[in-house]
């Protein structure tokens, strides 16, 4: 007997027909009463009640006051398919970064609710490590424990530069440390290498789905040593959808506030970032629609730092002030944003600074919109409410309330390069300043 069979041209043209089937009889009915089905979330019900846990120092599901006792909780919520935990009124010290998985939620009680860390500690190391290793030596005397999350840096071999690496210390036996991963990098005495015991407190990669409210950082700054927002801050995202904070502060970070590279559709709402060493709120490079709104950004060297590729964005009804540098800076290949009724003031330079680089054909941050803003008293006696470098173009001013209280009146209200392309102007009221305009492409 000869078995039937189909080559793949002749399935694949089967598979179709059954398609078009399908699609003939019109869209399929609205699903009105949806079940959990095994391994299709598709169509689930919106479940009134999923499972809560409690943290706290005492009386709670989980006792402790660490990142041990948060991450048992956010993990055991997340293997049984997401849920809360409640982080109750107390203090959590953090030896390490608390690490978020997907579709969780994490609640605490306001200011009452603090998370912080331990002071760090850097030491040389004593051992050569190569690329390929996962582990490291540690000088004697130091106060690292398994557990620990910390950064190496070293000066790489090759080029000069300095390698950053994140890693968490998982054995060991005398001064030597594995590591929770290899280390990729070449780590010789050659390039003074150090080991720190730094972090951000929240952490997260390649993960989706989670609301943070009602928290309070603290990065314990005054006894930190500094880390790059493109690597740690109070909070760090990288790689990560649909992540929400609201009603979160994040203070006296030797860093960023809240910092997310290549993270899309992140909402800070009514939250507060202040302190800060470096930017108050930090979407990084590629993120695509992020909003920030009712939020307060205070007393960093940047306010809001839209880094590099920001498209789609929206900040609205938010507060910089006192900021060191600026306000709001926007560069390189940052388009299509909306700042809308924001009060900018006290800015140490430039209130709100379109950045210039030169490095790329097109680099500069268009098609932008400014729009009802406030600028209040920005820079020293030669400061600049609203200052457009480069060959910045497509951006529109309009509706914005500028202005300076103090004298003597010699700022200026917006400049405008020789080299910018359209700015358009529209329905500003500029007062105080020396100069309202200066638009040196008209010499």
């Amino acid at each position: 007997m000869k078995l039937f069979q189909l080559d793949r041209r002749s399935f694949l043209a089967t598979s179709a027909l059954g398609a078009s089937s399908l699609l003939a009889a019109g869209p399929p009915p609205p699903v009105t009463n949806p079940r959990a089905t095994d391994g299709d979330e598709k169509f689930e019900p919106e479940w009134e009640k999923r499972l809560t846990l409690t943290v706290g120092n005492k009386k709670a599901d989980l006792v402790g006051n660490n990142d041990k006792v948060i991450q048992a909780a956010v993990d055991y919520v997340a293997r049984l398919g997401g849920g809360t935990v409640k982080i109750l009124p107390g203090t959590y010290t953090l030896r390490n970064a608390v690490w978020l998985p997907s579709r969780i939620r994490i609640q605490g009680s306001g200011a009452e609710s603090v998370i912080t860390k331990i002071d760090s500690e850097t030491l040389e190391l004593a051992a050569d490590s190569d690329w390929y290793d996962q582990e490291v030596t540690v000088k004697k005397g130091h106060g690292f424990r398994v557990g620990d999350g910390v950064v190496l840096r070293t000066k790489n071999p090759s080029n000069g530069s300095t390698d950053v690496i994140k890693r968490t210390l998982v054995a060991r036996s005398g001064n030597r440390f594995k590591l929770n991963d290899g280390l990729r990098k070449n780590v010789w005495l050659s390039g003074k290498p150090t080991i720190s015991s730094l972090f951000p407190l929240f952490t997260s990669e390649n993960t989706e789905d989670v609301l943070i409210e009602n928290l309070t950082f603290d990065g314990n700054r005054q006894n930190n040593e500094h880390l790059d927002g493109n690597y740690a801050g109070c909070i760090f995202l990288q790689d990560c959808n649909r992540y929400t904070f609201q009603n979160v502060t994040t203070r006296n970070y030797n860093g960023d506030g809240i910092s997310f590279q290549i993270c899309h559709d992140v909402v800070v709402d009514h939250c507060h970032s202040h302190d800060n060493a470096d930017l108050g709120v930090h979407p990084g490079s590629g993120s695509q629609r992020p909003v920030i709104r009712n939020s307060k950004m205070v007393n960093n060297t940047i306010g809001l730092f839209w880094c590099w590729g920001v498209k789609f964005g929206l900040a609205e009804d938010n507060l910089m002030d006192g900021n060191r540098n600026y306000g709001i800076s926007i560069g390189h290949c940052d388009t299509d944003n909306v700042m809308r009724n924001n009060q900018v003031q006290n800015s140490g330079k430039v209130g709100i600074l379109f950045r210039d680089d030169a490095r790329g054909q097109d680099f500069w941050a268009n098609r932008n919109l400014l729009e009802k803003n406030k600028v209040v008293d920005s820079g020293g006696e030669d400061g600049v409410a609203i200052d457009i470098h480069g060959q910045t173009r497509d951006t529109r001013i309009v509706g914005n309330e500028i202005v300076e209280t103090r004298q003597p009146m010699k700022r200026t209200g917006i400049r405008i390069a020789g080299t910018a392309g359209e700015v358009k102007l529209d329905a500003n009221t500029i007062r105080g300043f020396a100069t309202d305009v200066h638009d040196q492409r008209k010499g």
